[in-house]
């Protein structure tokens, strides 16, 4: 398989499909207010699309935060490796080309998060666009920090400590996404790096139950319509941003944040996760911490909460992230505890 940015001239015209064609599909907190330049933030929103042929080309813009930040993709031919790649300019035409003529489903992926600007998709180029394949009806909802978001994780290309701090991101293979895709759901990543429940670091100015309503979660803005999509399960993992806190003005922060989920989504299983990244102090105090939280809303009535400790710290990334290998290991746990609650079967998607 073959991605490359279209330089060549005088090709055959195909025809141009823009991006509020009915056969483009969405998944994750996307902009549709101008119908033909659809914005998305957060990591781990996808764009799919069937095409029938040999190749197509995605046009996308890039808003290129501070004059010099690119976004990060992943495009995933259905049948074929993924390929990550990093834009270089605001206006970008990439062309996809797969290993055989014929239908092929293609998913592309934001792997970088709010922080680093949105994109838009513009549309795509191709001999015809035909309908892809329903999303899962399952749905997941994955709330978090850089874990969660895919930070540091993707040593495949630029080393620890070098290049720019987003240059490992990869959300398509983030914990979430993985988990979703054992599962045949699927999956929104509200999640920003740094961020915490009462406390973020690095300077941060906002705490998840600030932004959790919001469009670009790192900017505070553009405010997000949670009918849209109504997730099954709900996953949390905060506190390695807030690391160890007064227990009791954390926990009740936490119960109200699961309070505030609760209302978004009546008849969701909400699972709180300890931090994978965490060391034993912080590991230990989660689990007290949640052990207690989860232990109030169910003696309050809300029977659909539970939680789910990793069994391990996973830390072999940058700045002590999970890594590539290991964001698959923590999927597979997960995976299996929420097929367990749920009694879903898994599936590739």
């Amino acid at each position: 398989m073959l991605f490359c940015l279209l330089l060549a001239f005088g090709l055959h015209e195909p025809k141009f499909f823009p991006a509020n064609d009915a056969h483009i599909q969405y998944m994750g907190r996307v902009d549709l207010s101008v119908p033909r330049a659809p914005r998305f933030w957060s990591p781990g929103v996808v764009v799919r699309w069937r095409f029938a042929g040999r190749s197509c080309r995605v046009v996308l813009r890039d808003q290129v935060l501070g004059g010099n930040d690119h976004n990060y993709i992943e495009i995933a031919v259905e049948g074929e490796l993924p390929l990550r790649l990093k834009l270089s300019g605001a206006d970008t035409t990439l062309t996809i080309r797969a290993a055989t003529d014929g239908e092929h489903v293609v998913s592309l992926c934001k792997d970088t998060e709010s922080g680093i600007g949105w994109l838009e998709c513009r549309g795509v180029y191709a001999e015809a666009l035909l309908t892809p394949p329903a999303l899962p009806e399952r749905k997941i909802e994955c709330i978090g920090n850089s874990i969660t978001a895919g930070t540091g994780m993707d040593l495949s290309v630029i080393p620890c400590g070098k290049g720019e701090w987003y240059d490992q991101h990869n959300a398509w293979m983030s914990y979430g996404a993985q988990t979703a895709r054992m599962l045949n759901a699927q999956w929104h990543l509200t999640a920003v790096a740094g961020i915490g429940l009462i406390h973020s670091c690095c300077k941060m100015d906002i705490v998840m139950p600030q932004v959790f309503d919001k469009m670009d979660l790192r900017d505070d803005s553009g405010s997000w319509d949670f009918r849209r999509y109504i997730p099954d399960v709900v996953t949390v993992c905060l506190g390695q941003n807030d690391g160890i806190q007064d227990s009791t003005v954390f926990c009740n922060a936490y119960v109200r944040f699961i309070g505030d989920i609760r209302r978004r989504y009546p008849a969701a299983q909400i699972v709180c996760l300890t931090s994978p990244m965490g060391d034993k102090t912080l590991t230990d105090a989660q689990k007290r911490y949640l052990t207690g939280i989860v232990g109030a809303l169910r003696s309050s009535g809300d029977l659909r909460v539970s939680s789910y400790f990793f069994s391990r710290q996973f830390s072999h990334g940058c700045g002590g992230h999970p890594d590539l290998q290991e964001h698959g290991v923590i999927a597979a746990e997960l995976a299996g505890y929420l097929r367990k609650i749920m009694g879903w079967e898994p599936h590739s998607l």
